[in-house]
């Protein structure tokens, strides 16, 4: 069949064609970052938080004075320690998933020239690092000797452990073993690297510094108390919590418990991620409203039209044409104007894209995100067009005899 009758025919209803070619356009463009917001979201809910998840539990108290921490630290660690079920328990100021602790600017250089990202710091007294959990791929743990005092943030020249993203990012292609970094006037040298270990808050910074964490250790004082990381067998965990809780009041009674942060960290890690699935679900709503609008646009106009060319389709059977000619007619009609939204949609799709990448640290939209919104709405208009062009295929040849 000739595509150009088809595009003279179409010069006859630039109005309505425009209006379902930047229906289709604005569909595809959403359709396309959508998905990516949602395989982006969904990936990040999959990704490992390097801890032992199942096992762990957070406890956070507040509304103490610094100078009752060292004392309060005794007290808690003592009456925690022999709750029955507790396998460990240790100080430190977060967890993956957990509230906001530590989150700083980086150089690689002490003069400060040569930025290396933004990084969270996990701070973890004795016991924390062998309770999270985490996996070694470099390097050696924490000595008693490297647990120093804290003043404010960190301990002053900390030796640390780095994650593998974060070295790859900081010196690529390179040993991190050694390597030294600093934030204003702190110094830290690369004792260790971690195979993972998430932000607290994953996602918050971009896709790409998901990992980008530093463990320091550090001793337990005036500047560093409050926040407790329980461990216990995963079965006896929520007991164990439950108990925890419970025992605050009688080993601290002048403290508050935090109870919105004082959960396992499988709950916390749950209760992070519950708006990115909100939000999910919201995206997976507006794809669905927009494709049934431009589907039911779709089916209203071809309708439409072969009601107008009632009488031109009777010609067209009277002389010679099939139904499988009708059909087809129509068919690629559709498709050239869902192709026509499309390439459309493909230019707003990228406009889009640059938006959500300078707002929302959204990642470039990969040309399969496009193709895969192509293929769906062009499936979606062959099946919308059907109805009608089957109704168009039906006309009779008499139907050329009839008065307009």
């Amino acid at each position: 069949m000739q595509i150009r009758p088809i595009l003279s025919a179409l010069r006859f209803h630039r109005l309505a064609t425009v209006l379902i070619v930047l229906e289709i356009a604005l569909a595809s463009s959403v359709l396309s970052n959508a998905c990516l917001v949602i395989v982006n979201r969904m990936r990040m809910m999959d990704l490992p938080s390097g801890v032992d998840e199942p096992a762990l539990a957070l406890l956070s108290l507040g509304g103490y004075e610094q100078d009752q921490a060292v004392d309060l630290n005794a007290r808690m660690l003592s009456g925690l320690l022999a709750i029955p079920g507790m396998q460990s328990v240790s100080v430190i100021n977060t967890v993956p998933y957990g509230p906001h602790a530590g989150t700083a600017g980086i150089t690689v250089d002490a003069a400060g020239r040569h930025f290396g990202g933004v990084v969270d710091f996990y701070v973890g007294g004795p016991g924390s690092l062998q309770a999270l959990g985490v996996r070694l791929v470099q390097g050696r743990a924490p000595g008693p000797e490297d647990y120093g005092p804290i003043t404010s943030f960190v301990p002053d020249d900390a030796a640390v452990l780095v994650t593998q993203a974060l070295a790859r990012h900081l010196w690529p292609g390179e040993n991190p073993l050694g390597r030294e970094f600093w934030c204003d006037k702190y110094h830290f040298h690369v004792i260790a690297v971690m195979a993972h270990l998430e932000i607290p808050q994953p996602g918050s910074r971009g896709p790409g510094s998901v990992e980008w964490s530093v463990f320091a250790p550090a001793q337990p004082g005036r500047a560093f108390a409050g926040t407790y990381l329980l461990r216990a067998a995963p079965r006896d965990l929520p007991r164990v919590l439950r108990d925890a809780r419970a025992a605050v009041a009688r080993l601290a009674p002048e403290v508050v418990l935090d109870g919105e942060d004082s959960r396992t960290v499988s709950d916390l890690r749950q209760a992070f991620f519950q708006r990115d699935r909100t939000m999910a679900g919201m995206l997976v709503g507006v794809i669905v409203a927009l494709l049934l609008v431009t589907a039911l646009g779709i089916v209203g106009l071809a309708s439409f039209w072969v009601g107008q060319r009632h009488k031109q389709i009777g010609i067209r059977r009277a002389v010679g044409a099939t139904r499988a000619d009708i059909l087809r007619y129509f068919q690629i009609e559709n498709f050239l104007i869902v192709t026509l939204g499309i390439m459309l949609g493909v230019l707003l799709a990228y406009g889009l894209n640059i938006l959500l990448m300078k707002y929302y640290e959204l990642q470039q939209l990969p040309p399969g995100y496009l193709l895969f919104g192509a293929i769906a709405q062009w499936l979606l208009g062959q099946l919308a067009v059907l109805a009608p062009a089957l109704r168009a295929a039906a006309v009779p040849p008499v139907a050329a005899t009839r008065s307009a």
